[in-house]
């Protein structure tokens, strides 16, 4: 029990070095002090069950990815991140997952071909991105959504409003505040109309 406890606390420092070097050489890529919660990452992955593929859009140092792992094992498991670094931890971490370092938009060829039931789960931190970058990010995960009806997006956003205008045919459903989160979270869905 020992071991598992200081194995446990040296994949939280591993993880929180991780992010803090990120957050340190480009804050407003990353949006927030600290990493998800487990309680957030809870949240984010309890919509996600009965999909065949997850695509996680700014995965971060994988903290919702890690529960998105493990409660859904078989799904396909697509993640974008930026930053380079990040994505060859994620990478190694999930070898099961297809990993592409670099932009959501220019990066949308590798979705082609994924199942109708594919959901899409993000921690962009759309609020403080650039208006050219979140424009081209939006209209990539609208056509990406378009293609099948049951397809959505799992947003969430730390300020009390959705985390973007949403495009024409789809709506914002506020699902819940997460209070065990620093800051709190809300989590949001991206449903078609």
């Amino acid at each position: 029990m020992l071991y598992s406890l200081f194995k446990n606390s040296c994949v939280c420092h591993i993880v929180s070095l991780s992010f803090l070097k990120h957050w340190l050489s480009n804050p407003a890529s990353v949006g927030a002090l600290a990493p998800s919660s487990r309680y957030l990452a809870d949240a984010m992955a309890e919509d996600v069950r009965s999909f065949d593929a997850i695509v996680e859009v700014g995965a971060g140092t994988g903290a919702i990815t890690e529960v998105l792992v493990r409660k859904h094992p078989q799904a396909r498991l697509v993640l974008f991140e930026l930053a380079e670094g990040l994505a060859a931890e994620l990478a190694r971490r999930y070898p099961r997952a297809e990993v592409i370092a670099g932009p959501f938009h220019e990066n949308a060829k590798v979705l082609e071909g994924l199942p109708e039931r594919t959901i899409f789960v993000s921690a962009l931190p759309f609020r403080s991105l650039p208006a050219s970058v979140i424009a081209l990010t939006v209209d990539t995960l609208a056509q990406s959504l378009r293609v099948a009806p049951v397809r959505k997006l799992v947003q969430f956003t730390y300020q009390p409003r959705a985390p973007f205008t949403p495009p024409a045919g789809f709506l914002w459903h506020r699902c819940r505040t997460i209070w065990r989160n620093a800051p709190p979270a809300s989590v949001w869905q991206l449903i078609q109309v």
